[in-house]
């Protein structure tokens, strides 16, 4: 509501009061109402002139306020002409270099081109010249070949014949050397993988590398005892022999006994009865079959233990309880010396670990690596190999397939059709051929070696052969005046050939030739 509404509003009320006033103070007395009219005009008159310069004040502060707000627009957007005046300016300014740097790229371009034009035309010329010399070159050769002809009488066939012995020989050196740059990338390559892998899955896995032997000799304290297990007439060491299945062999060694019999199981039962025998002194036919069945029912219960100790180290859940039982019989097996069940844990492990290096069922490895040998838990008492026996084995238990063909192919029986088998073959060769692991017979050891060296001298051109590192390396050196530096890279590549398919080894057998040429002469 405007000032002046509210104080015409004001007058209004004080006028309606005073009237009010005025017919009261009729009543009262005329003077009393004039004094007190007088007195309320003074009051409004002053309210009125109040009002107004109040009014004045408020209306000048708006017009002040107005004209600072002007001036602030008009500021800010004189401010704001001058930036975009300077931005225009600026992007003037680029654009002017930008054009004076396409004019200074276009100059070059141009000089750029002119100079292409003008190396152009000296290649021109240049190859032009050089067919000029081409062609007499060409025609210079014309020359010396009928000259040639001429002086040697040879004809043209003659001497392209010739050239072309000579050109072949040529090329059959640089194909060998070719050969053998490939191959040794080729070897240099896949070597350093398959350590890779190898070496990672040995490093997950390593083992005792101390070789196991299995002896059965049970030591006496006495020579008199020898006499106590024959009995009168032989009667003890028959009874024994008899329960037992075994050949008791007592000579002239001192305070010791030797069991011979090919069932391990078989010996083991009777070691431990004749121990048993021994310690308690009472040798006779009654206690021998007495602690005979004992320590058949015991070896029984070792033999489910140690089976079912191997399927809870290897991880490879359920599994048949008679497979059990035949894998607790591997722990008294042994095959040149290595223990077949630490064998078969051993290849088991390794296995798994190279399966899971290149993506493979872990566990399926695992498996296939714990019953590769499985046939060897009875193949004393079935007819045919232990592969045999153990695919035999496998397929009456309803074995994974890929476990069948790993026992199947490990030895080379047949191809394997799985990469886990090939993985069972590395990790058995590998377990097989560790240092420690297995031995040999000497007489085995001393004929691989004759063969080995025998094999490699039937090539020609070799002038000597030396079988080292018990028969991991084959040292050849040939006849240099028969054999050149190509030839005796192709002579180690078809020994090696020859080796991997006429002989049986564990591991690998690194093929060494060695070409020298000699010249000496003497200063006097």
């Amino acid at each position: 509501m405007p000032l002046w509404l509210s104080i015409l509003l004001i007058v209004v009320a004080l006028l309606a009061g005073a009237a009010g006033a005025y017919f009261y103070a009729l009543n009262k007395g005329k003077n009393i109402i004039e004094a007190k009219y007088e007195k309320l005009g003074k009051e409004a008159k002053k309210i009125i002139s109040d009002a107004e310069e109040t009014a004045t004040k408020r209306q000048s502060e708006l017009i002040n306020e107005a004209k600072k707000e002007i001036q602030g627009l008009r500021e800010s957007h004189n401010a704001e002409v001058r930036e975009k005046k300077q931005q225009l300016q600026e992007e003037a300014n680029k654009l002017e270099r930008r054009e004076t740097s396409l004019d200074n790229r276009s100059d070059n371009l141009d000089k750029r081109e002119a100079s292409l034009i003008t190396k152009e035309n000296k290649l021109e010329d240049r190859i032009a010249e050089v067919e000029k010399r081409n062609s007499r070159i060409e025609e210079l050769i014309e020359e010396q070949e009928k000259k040639l002809m001429e002086i040697a009488g040879l004809s043209l066939d003659d001497a392209r014949e010739i050239v072309f012995n000579r050109l072949k020989e040529d090329m059959a050196m640089e194909m060998a050397i070719y050969v053998k740059d490939e191959t040794e990338k080729a070897k240099y390559e896949s070597i350093n993988k398959s350590q890779v892998i190898l070496a990672n899955a040995i490093q997950q896995y390593a083992n005792e590398t101390v070789q196991e032997k299995t002896v059965s000799v049970v030591s006496l304290p006495n020579d008199e005892m020898k006499g106590r297990i024959i009995g009168r007439e032989g009667r003890n060491i028959r009874a024994i022999e008899a329960v037992t299945g075994v050949d008791l062999i007592i000579d002239d060694t001192p305070d010791s006994v030797v069991i011979s019999c090919f069932d391990p199981v078989r010996r083991e039962i009777a070691r431990r009865t004749l121990e048993i025998l021994v310690t308690d002194g009472r040798i006779q036919p009654p206690r021998i079959e007495e602690v005979f069945s004992k320590c058949t029912k015991e070896l029984e219960n070792e033999m489910r233990e140690e089976g079912e100790k191997a399927v809870f180290e290897i991880g490879i859940g359920k599994i048949h309880p008679e497979l059990v039982k035949l894998i607790g019989r591997l722990h008294f097996r042994t095959s040149y010396g290595q223990n077949a069940l630490q064998h078969s844990k051993e290849v088991a492990f390794l296995a798994g670990k190279l399966a899971a290096e290149i993506g493979e069922d872990e566990t399926l490895a695992r498996r296939a690596g714990l019953l590769h040998d499985i046939g060897k838990a009875t193949d004393h008492e079935t007819e045919g190999s232990h592969v045999e026996i153990g695919v035999e084995i496998a397929t009456k238990f309803r074995e994974n397939p890929t476990v069948i063909d790993a026992i199947a192919s490990h030895h080379g029986d047949k191809e394997a059709q799985t990469v886990i088998a090939h993985l069972v073959a590395a990790a058995d060769t590998l377990s097989a051929a560790r240092p420690g692991a297995r031995s040999e017979s000497l007489d085995n050891y001393i004929k691989r070696l004759q063969q080995l060296e025998d094999l490699t001298n039937e090539f020609k051109g070799v002038d000597k052969t030396y079988a080292l590192q018990a028969g991991r390396e084959v040292r050849i050196i040939v006849k240099p005046e028969e054999i050149t530096d190509a030839e005796a890279c192709m002579l180690a590549r078809e020994i090696k050939n020859k080796i991997e398919t006429t002989m049986n080894y564990p591991g690998n057998i690194k093929v060494v030739v060695i070409r020298e040429v000699r010249v000496q002469e003497t200063a006097r």
